[in-house]
């Protein structure tokens, strides 16, 4: 469905479209906000779940060795000890002495200096702030102090009084409830390796400069997977998710053409990974991490069964071998796939309206999968009549699909507010309907507008969602 060329847009157009249209609100407006907080309005709240629907039924649902989970937000303290993110889950933070803002070290330097600074120690990266004499973006003076570790984590307590209570995290990633209830899942699902445990949910990072819209966020939803398999397995199995992934993000839409793949060398991997790819995508402010696939060996595993004092082995039966797993884990954000589709959908294109006149059309070019609306029902004009009927066709469609049903303004309006929104097909109810009990079906894309029966419209249209 993603027809032509992707245009050129800034970051600006598309926030400004998503907050007109009720893809995206900026948090607490009416009290004046909160700093990188963003709320998802009624279209958005449709995009997201599509995009979740469609990586559950990609990931989990059409395959065979794959289960589900919904893990908790808060689990024991000594989960993060044990995962290492109380110890390694740190962004280098620097402040300006001046104006007291805070900033990612790496990220000023690297925006700034226009290099990679990867590797680099704290001691590196204060060195190099002092010998380029950087300025702060916020106030313009060069008045640093030295670089420093800042954990990730949110904090809070549970129990009445903070000093007699529990302090615990909100947690930083959706993986580590997966490997703390790995046995569990063993003993319920009858599951054996090679299998992956899948879930989407919460996570929280106190991110020192969040921003680029909804890119970076404070609060944001994983879809993240940990395959268990074999430890000598894990090359083909590695290169197995990698195509995978490409799949699933060229079955939602997104164009090949603004999406790569990056090996992460080996001054920047993870704590516990040994191998990691990103894929990258061409957003309005460059090339930056959509996804990424880790090899994170046994490392989790090991680790909770070390600090729990659980037996986490894995005994293969037909091996007559007991052995602790090793995991492959594709991971996607909802929020940073939600804007990549956003950018790659928009399109604008010289049109010429009902009257001869030429205007800029806007539309969003979503594949079906991701769109809010599959269709629109529209009345040719504002007449009970051709209302009543219009209303009618809307609500046998609803038993289907997700329809919006659009009386007010005219006819052509309706159908650019409905191509600003990605809706694939809009459905106009004239004066000869009342006569032949048939509609239009207008394609977003193609412009193409067929005749179709009413007795047949949720057949045709469910068979052109389909197809696309």
């Amino acid at each position: 469905m993603n027809a032509g060329q992707p245009a050129t847009v800034s970051l600006d157009t598309i926030a400004s479209l998503a907050k007109r249209r009720g893809f995206v609100f900026p948090g607490s407006e009416i009290y004046g906000g909160l700093a990188n907080t963003w709320d998802f309005g009624p279209l958005g709240a449709e995009v997201k779940r599509n995009i979740k629907n469609a990586w559950w039924e990609f990931f989990i649902q059409r395959r065979d060795d794959m289960v589900g989970l919904d893990g908790g937000i808060l689990l024991h303290p000594r989960v993060w000890e044990a995962s290492g993110h109380v110890e390694e889950f740190h962004d280098p933070l620097v402040d300006c002495r001046n104006c007291k803002s805070r900033f990612r070290a790496d990220t000023l330097l690297e925006e700034r200096l226009k290099i990679s600074v990867e590797g680099l120690s704290l001691e590196d990266m204060s060195r190099a702030i002092q010998e380029h004499q950087l300025a702060c973006p916020v106030c313009g003076r060069r008045d640093w102090t030295p670089v420093r570790q800042f954990n990730l984590m949110f904090r809070t307590f549970i129990g009445p009084v903070e000093e007699q209570s529990t302090r615990v995290y909100l947690r930083p990633e959706t993986a580590q409830a997966i490997f703390v209830d790995f046995k569990q899942v063993l003993q319920t699902s009858r599951v054996k390796i090679p299998f992956g445990v899948g879930q989407i949910g919460k996570a929280f990072r106190n991110e020192i400069t969040p921003g680029n819209f909804i890119f970076r966020l404070l609060e944001f939803e994983q879809m993240e997977i940990e395959y268990f398999i074999r430890p000598e397995s894990w090359p083909e199995t590695f290169e197995h998710w990698l195509a995978e992934m490409a799949s699933f993000l060229n079955w939602i839409g997104l164009g090949a053409d603004r999406i790569r793949m990056r090996e992460h060398g080996p001054e920047e991997l993870s704590h516990y990974s040994r191998r990691t790819v990103d894929f990258e995508y061409s957003f309005p402010f460059g090339w930056k991490e959509l996804c990424g696939l880790a090899y994170r060996t046994d490392y989790d595993l090991r680790r909770h069964q070390e600090f729990s004092g659980e037996d986490l082995t894995y005994f293969d039966q037909e091996r007559n071998e007991r052995f602790i797993p090793h995991v492959v884990e594709p991971t996607m954000g909802v929020e940073r796939l939600f804007l990549a589709l956003l950018v790659d959908a928009y399109h604008e294109e010289p049109a010429v309206d009902v009257n001869g006149k030429p205007y800029t059309r806007v539309v969003l070019r979503f594949h079906p999968r991701i769109a809010p609306y599959k269709a629109a029902v529209l009345p040719l004009m504002r007449k009970p009549e051709l209302v009543e009927r219009a209303r009618d066709v809307a609500a046998m469609l609803r038993q289907h699909f997700m329809v919006d049903y659009d009386e007010t303004q005219s006819i052509g309006r309706r159908y650019r507010r409905q191509d600003e929104i990605g809706t694939p097909y809009c459905i106009t109810i004239d004066y000869e309907t009342l006569e032949d009990r048939a509609v239009t079906i207008r394609d977003r894309d193609t412009m193409e507008q067929v005749r179709v029966p009413i007795s047949r419209l949720v057949e045709e249209l469910g068979q052109r969602l389909a197809a696309s």
